[in-house]
């Protein structure tokens, strides 16, 4: 195993950034910035043995700049859609912004953790490699109470995991919710093509009912018979071709939805694979989280070229953040995404990549 860095240029306010690379015995890489713990790029073979890389994002800092799609991305304090950038905690009223469209708050408000530049600690190991990200969100951040310590450690190993761990405790009962923005394409981000093809399947008995905002209503609704349904392998673009007959579709533009994963008592579980028969590589989810959105980048539109020089376009790449449940403050129905003060919150997500059997 083995850990490089290098700098990755200015940001337009010109803070300088620093891209890491974790390399692991095969040759496979992952690829994290400084700025945003952005994930870049992650380089690991197709059926024929070639490295390819698997998300998209930007050639140098200044692409991530304006925030568009979150590309890679680490989101908080609470990641999704809290309504209309209001709740309640402790019988107080918490005013945060509505950095969506004037209405919603999203992943963490005008400036989340998307746009921070992170302290990393690089550590190689025995068989894994680990950067530790740390940053402390101060008291009234983004409309927050307290003083959140954060600490996210990226694990990368022999085998093609890639292994996120979230840690942060706080000094007043507080919300958080962190995730990770991802934009995968297991058919090689230089390729161009949309994700239609890709395969998938998730340990999830119900999803998360919105409303024309993607506002969750408190409904947990049963996926049989919907085009939610991914239990057994499907073809996502069978799914989304339902987008205009379908009403839930139809206000996501497509799957945007909260999959509840089933056991969560269980603590880390399988939570979905997707497959490229095309390349034939295989990404398996595992969490300990409750929920994960599924987003299809319905409405992705890139503004600068990507790694390979294209701009992106809608579908080009799909999103698994692994979540407490949007808007789960204001419904007691939910779990709530409530830290409490003194405790730990404490969640690891893994993705492990392979191929797929002939």
């Amino acid at each position: 195993m083995s850990i490089s860095c290098k700098s990755f240029g200015k940001l337009p306010d010109g803070r300088e950034t620093t891209l890491y690379t974790m390399t692991n015995a095969s040759g496979a890489s992952v690829e994290i910035l400084n700025y945003g713990g952005i994930v870049r790029a992650i380089n690991v073979p197709d059926k024929s043995g070639a490295i390819g890389n698997v998300v998209l994002g930007y050639n140098d800092a200044a692409g991530y700049v304006p925030t568009c799609g979150y590309l890679g991305a680490l989101i908080g304090r609470v990641g999704n859609r809290i309504a209309n950038g209001e709740c309640e905690l402790n019988g107080a009223r918490l005013t945060l912004a509505k950095n969506e469209k004037g209405v919603t708050h999203l992943h963490g408000g005008n400036v989340g953790f998307n746009e921070k530049i992170w302290n990393v600690t690089p550590m190689e190991g025995i068989c894994e490699d680990h950067l530790y990200l740390t940053y402390t969100s101060p008291d009234g951040e983004e409309g927050y109470p307290g003083t959140l310590k954060v600490m996210v450690t990226y694990t990368w190993t022999d085998e093609n995991e890639l292994i996120l761990r979230y840690e942060a405790v706080s000094d007043k009962d507080t919300l958080c919710n962190l995730t990770n923005h991802t934009y995968f394409n297991l058919n090689g981000e230089a390729g161009g093509k949309k994700i239609e093809d890709h395969v998938f399947e998730m340990n999830c008995d119900t999803f998360t009912v919105v409303d024309a905002r993607c506002i969750p209503t408190g409904e947990q609704r049963d996926v049989t018979g919907t085009p939610f349904d991914l239990r057994k392998p499907i073809r996502v673009g069978d799914s989304l071709a339902q987008t205009d007959s379908d009403e839930q579709l139809g206000f996501g533009d497509g799957i945007d939805h909260n999959f509840n994963i089933n056991d969560f008592e269980e603590g880390l579980r399988f939570a979905a694979e997707v497959t490229d028969p095309e390349s034939g590589r295989v990404m398996d989810v595992f969490t300990d989280m409750p929920a994960v959105q599924l987003y299809c980048g319905n409405n992705l539109r890139g503004i600068h070229p990507g790694t390979s020089g294209r701009v992106y376009a809608p579908r080009e790449g799909f999103c698994l953040e692994t979540q407490f449940a949007p808007d789960s403050i204001n419904h007691p129905e939910f779990i709530d995404s409530v830290l409490r003060a003194g405790e730990k919150y404490d969640f690891t997500t893994i993705f492990c990549f392979d191929i797929a059997e002939e």
